[in-house]
């Protein structure tokens, strides 16, 4: 039980035994009992009967040491264990075979005393009594950890699957029930209920199309000093798709997208979809060889992009239009409905994801759980009841999709942000504008728009912020909470794999509670599972791998049938049934009331800014560089609520910091850079061989570049900026020539640089100041 509760193989239990045979000890009125520490091995996959005769042989073993006391065990046993008491076991274990009643003794009356126990010195004390064939128990537990309904769970646990052993001893002890039929009902069934109707034969451009004829004068998407009405954007992707159809687009073809944010990215975006094809985002701003990778895997022929994006692209075969300075040959289609050829099934896009194996992952994404979600996202966040949204990160992030989809099918305004300016550019238009029906966002941007928005601009910016892209903590909410009260704050968990949302918690109004926010239930036509390692469901409050199925699920990973198979299985709970689930990777459980809370990741994927990264992805292009002999990436938390990249690696030759970055920045796209590069001699290690992460230094205690060379401020501008500049990075020091990117200062950590040095300088400054004088010692002359 332990074990399936706890996921360890290896469970330590304390177990009483009586010491009155070391002599003359037998007629002695008292207590003479210690305790054994009992290590039971669950490895393997064992019955139920080897079980029990691989703890009776482990039992005969402890026995014949019992003598040696426990504290020279507690002493020599792994100090990870400690449950602070000195004792290296939180569960004592006792079976009594023999009658509860009072003994009876001649001439001595002997009455039973109930002891009202105010401490206890272990978490749980589980004491089964057996008499007469007949076994009761008595669990006695630490009320600071459990409550009532925990232990009487436990105790329900227990008693399941001590029946289960008898009635199946055959059995792996990891696929017996656990479970009462109340509470399996209750986990898989209650609190999946979540039917509910959608227009199931649309496609989502078809969800559009219909908004456009119910209000074709409205505005559908704004864009500096441009807009576009619904019929205008209508008529003009229309003709795009016209012009994809005579170029052999259609169902299931694949019509890459690179173009900066703008109205003609919308304009394509909507084009490819209505020609039946399915878009594939390409950001502009990743390396070439990323963006060569992608085309390739997806053997694109045609390709969508602007004049200014086009120098950027690798030599490819698409065939290429330039949605700017090709339009008036694009302008000569019809502008009327194309009859839509793809259907529900069909896919609408293909986003790439971050691949352990070095490469980026294709998810195909098809029309039905697109539809789910945009029908299920308008209703669940009122959106035809504010003013729309704005759109400031790239539609190659999933995130985006709320964003970009939901107000043009509820007749709401699309604002689009500037490229380059992302959260800066958010911030400029909440500070002017206000009651937008929605702001999509990460967690970490969330805080840095709270840094930027004074108290007074805080309250009626937009009705609900939709917080994803990464766990969210409660006190990224502190500033909102404040200052914005009857904002909206919901929490929004999905992975690319079952379209952008499919779990949402909405944080009670005056919720002010640290630490992770919970995700909540699951949306529409989604549903939920957390099971453990043998597939069965876990009980509430134990931990177990999540898994999604629904509506919602992916198709898989475009030309990787193999990892398809491994992320997407078949229903494990029904052979009958055809279902596919996804296989999440992260760590979950139900809390009390049915909400389910993350706990991480069970494998290296890490989130940062809303960004899925592969770890292993970056540590097998680093150890590519002939320099590198062995490296390691790992993600450090700043004081700041910042999550960064820190590449630790030890080296054949001196290599330059610089060499190393730019080595990743012509593979990975920015956000997959590490912000430090720390060389050691050599990892450290724990004592049987495995790299000791929790040794590694922090980059600001170690030598990030070999070659020596730095620089120290010397003016009090320099002083100044490089103060703040440390402080914002977390850094030990940074020379005043050293390159500020390379140093690892990126989008979030700019806009926190540019408001601590205007604030504490009274200067002006913004992106294009940092971006053109990359130095320390650029800038201070710029500022002075």
């Amino acid at each position: 039980l332990l074990s399936r509760y706890s996921g360890r193989e290896d469970v330590l239990v304390g177990i009483p035994v009586d010491f009155r045979y070391l002599g003359k000890l037998e007629n002695v009125i008292g207590c003479f009992t210690d305790m054994v520490i009992f290590r039971a091995d669950l490895s393997g996959n064992p019955s139920a009967r080897q079980l029990l005769s691989r703890v009776s042989e482990l039992r005969r073993a402890d026995h014949a040491h019992k003598n040696i006391p426990l504290q020279m065990l507690s002493a020599a046993t792994d100090p990870n264990r400690d449950t602070g008491r000195g004792l290296p076991y939180q569960v004592t274990f006792t079976v009594r075979e023999e009658s509860t009643r009072a003994p009876q003794f001649p001439g001595v009356g002997v009455e039973r005393i109930e002891l009202n126990q105010a401490t206890f010195p272990v978490d749980l004390d589980i004491q089964l009594n057996i008499e007469n064939e007949e076994v009761t128990g008595t669990l006695v537990y630490a009320t600071d950890l459990f409550d009532e309904s925990t232990v009487t769970r436990m105790a329900d646990h227990l008693r399941v699957f001590l029946e289960s052993m008898v009635a199946e001893p055959e059995c792996c002890v990891w696929e017996l029930p656990l479970l009462t039929r109340g509470e399996r009902h209750q986990l898989l069934v209650e609190w999946n209920r979540t039917d509910a109707e959608y227009p199931r034969n649309a496609c989502a451009h078809e969800l559009f199309e219909a908004q456009a004829k119910r209000s074709p004068d409205a505005v559908a998407a704004v864009f500096e000093s441009k807009q576009l009405s619904y019929g205008e954007l209508n008529r003009r992707s229309n003709q795009l798709a016209h012009h994809l159809r005579k170029l052999g687009v259609g169902p299931d073809v694949l019509v890459g997208l690179c173009v900066e944010r703008s109205l003609e990215m919308l304009i394509g975006l909507l084009g490819i979809l209505k020609a039946g094809g399915a878009y594939v985002p390409l950001d502009p701003a990743y390396p070439k060889d990323r963006l060569a990778y992608v085309l390739s895997d997806t053997r694109t022929q045609v390709l969508l992009t602007q004049q200014k994006t086009r120098v950027l692209l690798p030599p490819n075969s698409a065939r290429t239009i330039c949605l700017d300075s090709e339009w008036e040959m694009i302008g000569r289609e019809s502008e009327a409905d194309l009859v839509c050829e793809s259907g529900p099934e069909h896919l609408a896009y293909v986003i790439y994801t971050s691949g352990s194996t070095g490469r980026p992952k294709g998810v195909m994404i098809p029309h039905r759980g697109l539809v789910n979600y945009l029908a299920w996202s308008v209703k669940a966040y009122s959106v035809a009841n504010g003013r729309g949204a704005p759109v400031q990160s790239s539609i190659s992030f999933d995130l985006t999709v709320t964003a970009l989809f939901s107000p043009l099918i509820a007749g709401r305004t699309v604002h689009l942000v500037s490229e380059g300016r992302d959260i800066e550019g958010l911030a400029e238009i909440l500070k002017r504008e206000e009651d937008f029906s929605l702001v999509k966002i990460t967690p970490a941007h969330l805080q840095v728009l709270g840094e930027q928005l004074s108290a007074a601009e805080a309250a009626r910016r937009t009705r609900v912020f939709v917080i994803g892209g990464e766990n969210l903590r409660g006190e990224s909410l502190a500033f909102w909470r404040k200052f914005a009260p009857d904002t909206l704050l919901v929490n929004e968990y999905g992975p690319t794999e079952t379209v952008v949302g499919c779990c949402i918690y909405r944080v009670p109004k005056g919720e002010m509670r640290p630490g992770s926010v919970p995700i909540g239930r699951p949306i529409s036509n989604v549903r939920m599972y957390i099971l453990d390692r043998a597939m069965q469901p876990v009980p509430i409050g134990v931990t177990g791998e999540l898994y999604i199925a629904g509506d919602g699920v992916a198709r898989g990973y475009l030309n990787q049938p193999q990892l398809t198979a491994e992320k997407f299985i078949a229903n494990p709970l029904d052979s009958v049934s055809s279902e596919r689930w996804y296989r999440t990777g992260d760590l979950a459980r139900y809390l009390q009331g049915g909400d389910i809370e993350f706990l991480g990741r069970a494998d290296s994927q890490v989130k940062i800014r809303g960004f899925r990264i592969e770890l292993g992805e970056i540590e097998s292009t680093l150890e590519r560089h002939s320099a590198v002999r062995e490296c390691l990436v790992m993600v450090r938390d700043y004081a700041s609520g910042d999550k960064r990249l820190i590449a630790y690696l030890t080296v054949n030759r001196s290599v330059p910091v610089a060499e190393l970055r730019t080595f990743l920045e012509q593979t990975l796209p920015k956000y997959m850079v590490p912000s430090a590069f720390v060389i050691l001699d050599a990892f450290p290690l724990t004592h049987n061989g495995k790299v000791d992460r929790n040794s590694l230094p922090q980059p600001e205690d170690a030598v990030t570049n070999p070659d020596g060379s730095y620089v120290p401020p010397r003016t009090p501008t320099e002083e100044a900026l490089a103060a703040t500049l440390c402080s914002v990075l977390g850094a030990g020091r940074i020379g005043v020539q050293d390159n500020l990117f390379d140093a690892g200062l990126d989008s979030l950590s700019m806009v926190r640089f540019i408001l601590a040095l205007n604030r504490a300088r009274r200067v002006s400054l913004g992106i294009p100041d940092i971006t053109h004088n990359p130095t320390i010692e650029l800038l201070a002359k710029a500022i002075e």
